[in-house]
């Protein structure tokens, strides 16, 4: 067994080490694949097996572990996060590793989580079922691009597939990363579609074949396919403007795989970053599975690529177990068919800064959680600080900054909007958000003698006026020691024309909304009145965080945050030189929403 020690969590669950033998002493990798898609386009395949001491194949059939990726499965020899598991293949599992459409060794062109890519995957999967070393049973898994492929694989409903681990997958397109806001990523998105391109040319196993003239060939057809078909044609439309990308609308949709979610009907494990890319629905995949199949949620302090275990993501920790031991239990007891006990695990795991440990609860939200309102209020003394207060000011008061679109490019967000890229670069600006605050309105909320536990979504309500026509809106939520540094939590970016909220979709706990649910639908979209106030909800990605006595919680409200997203370019015209003023007081009461959790949960 696991020398992993658990410990007692709140709720009164902990975690149980689980291990299991090898079966194998040595896995092989067999004759790389070429699979036929029906329109012809064959995608390129790495199969390793279980061996012997020998090193020859095991006699199977073995139940599959399949991963989709857009990153060259040669890579994967080099980068073990996106290649086959040896752990889990000693163990008894065939690893099945597909290069999509248009990417690495595969053919065709690629145009990410497109509808003809996703139909590839239930054909993948048919595939690998009519393999001699296939037993038919199938758990789908991968981080990043290659949990998206599992979840929307699931979401197939191929009685092949028993089981998904995704990590670190995205749930909505729009919201999570891409057009945050009603703005557009260009800090990831670019590197993404950059890597993806490049990794598609690198002459390592092209079309699997000994032919030269095959290389040749295939590279100028993948550039041309990234300049004309899809990279390059999809960032420009971004940048410039096209309704098509800039709302959202059916091209998102699709690609989009929590708009399906009712439809995966196999156990699920979600594993999450609390500064990831996909912070946003990682938590709303678990609450939107519960109740219907297996589903666990584990929320770890990770950047993307910390996820990804570069350089480490720190497992095992406080009785956590590490993603080996997680997926073989898990994998175990949903593909193998074993009594792991899996279910009596715990439901949530979430890393809480703060008190810098994992923390368990039965649920997500956290069933203990009260959403509460602060208001903000001026404190009179300085025309940029303020405080939060529990009632509503009594006195109208506003404040007002400069609209400058280059907020935050020294700051944590540039970290975790690079996917933690920039963590490697030692400046204490990519660390904090001190620098970003000088630029901002900021407001803070004292922890008291019990500290502030907040685990769960966010909503600032503000309202606002601006001399322009448009206004960005980047809310921000730190900690703040007793040494005067901020420590970064979480941030929300909202064009406030795009203002306009769909109630129904929206959460609400203790009669107040908590997560607002914006249309970003191109005939809600309302420019702003020059000098005429506007309430505006900006959604704030959910965090888990105590803030200790002597600490205080601090609320930045800016006209920017580069990293997250920037307008399109037509559409910043609204907003430059213009001076945004935040209203507070009696008639504009401007606040945030918080998810409080008593603190005596954490004890």
């Amino acid at each position: 067994m696991s020398q992993q020690v658990p410990i007692l969590q709140s709720g009164g669950q902990q975690w149980q080490p689980y291990e299991r033998a090898e079966d194998f002493p040595n896995t092989v990798t067999l004759d790389n694949q070429l699979i036929p898609m029906s329109d012809g386009v064959k995608l390129f395949a790495k199969i390793t097996v279980p061996a012997t001491e020998a090193g020859t194949p095991a006699p199977g059939p073995f139940p599959v572990i399949l991963t989709q990726t857009s990153y060259n499965s040669s890579v994967g020899q080099y980068v073990p996060a996106v290649g086959a598991s040896d752990y889990l293949v000693k163990r008894g599992y065939a690893s099945v590793l597909v290069d999509v459409r248009g990417t690495g060794n595969s053919e065709g062109n690629w145009e990410a989580f497109g509808e003809r890519e996703q139909a590839d995957y239930n054909e993948v999967v048919n595939w690998v079922v009519d393999q001699q070393w296939s037993d038919g049973r199938i758990g789908v898994q991968g981080i990043s691009y290659l949990g998206i492929t599992a979840v929307l694989t699931a979401e197939q409903q191929n009685p092949a597939v028993k089981a998904a681990f995704p990590i670190v997958p995205i749930g909505d397109g729009y919201r999570d990363i891409v057009f945050t806001g009603g703005n557009v990523n260009a800090t990831f998105i670019p590197i993404w579609m950059g890597a993806v391109t490049g990794l598609g040319i690198l002459p390592l196993e092209l079309l699997a074949t000994d032919d030269p003239s095959a290389i040749l060939e295939a590279i100028p057809d993948r550039l041309a396919g990234a300049i004309l078909d899809f990279q390059v044609p999809t960032m420009l439309k971004a940048v410039l403007g096209d309704e098509e990308t800039v709302f959202d609308e059916g091209f998102w949709s699709v690609r989009s795989p929590l708009e399906g979610v009712d439809n995966i009907q196999v156990p699920t494990f979600i594993v999450g970053g609390s500064h990831d890319l996909f912070q946003r629905s990682e938590p709303l995949w678990f609450e939107r599975l519960k109740g219907r199949v297996p589903v666990k949620l584990l929320i770890g302090p990770w950047t993307h690529i910390e996820a990804a275990g570069l350089p480490s993501n720190g497992l095992p920790a406080d009785g956590v177990p590490d993603f080996d031991h997680l997926q073989l239990q898990w994998f175990d007891e949903y593909v193998m068919g074993l009594e792991t006990n899996v279910d009596a695990q715990p439901n949530v795991t979430q890393y809480v800064t703060g008190v810098e440990r994992y923390e368990t609860t039965t649920d997500w939200p956290h069933p203990e959680m009260s959403a509460q309102q602060f208001f903000l209020t001026s404190d009179g003394a300085l025309a940029s600080r303020g405080q939060l207060q529990d009632s509503v000011p009594q006195n109208a008061t506003t404040m007002s900054t400069l609209q400058q679109p280059l907020n935050g490019l020294c700051s944590f967000s540039t970290t975790q909007w690079t996917a933690g890229a920039t963590g490697f670069i030692p400046l204490p600006c990519f660390e904090s958000n001190d620098l970003a605050e000088l630029a901002s309105l900021t407001f803070d909320l004292p922890a008291g003698e019990d500290g502030i536990y907040i685990n769960g979504p966010i909503q600032a309500d503000l309202w606002v006026s601006t001399t322009a026509q448009d206004v960005q809106l980047s809310v921000r939520v730190d900690v703040v020691g007793a040494d005067g540094r901020s420590e970064p939590l979480t941030n929300g970016l909202m064009t406030a024309s795009m203002h306009s909220v769909d109630e129904a979709r929206s959460r609400y706990d203790n009669g107040i909304m908590l997560q607002p649910w914006h249309t970003f639908r191109s005939t809600d979209r309302e420019l702003l009145v020059p000098l005429e106030p506007k309430k505006v909800s900006v959604e704030v990605f959910s965090t888990s965080a105590y803030i200790p006595p002597g600490s205080s919680l601090r609320v930045s409200i800016s006209t920017s945050n580069v990293p997250q997203g920037i307008p399109p370019l037509l559409e910043l015209i609204n907003s430059l030189l213009g001076v945004m003023t935040l209203h507070m007081g009696p008639e504009m009461p401007s606040g945030i929403a918080l998810p409080i959790v008593p603190s005596e949960a954490l004890h």
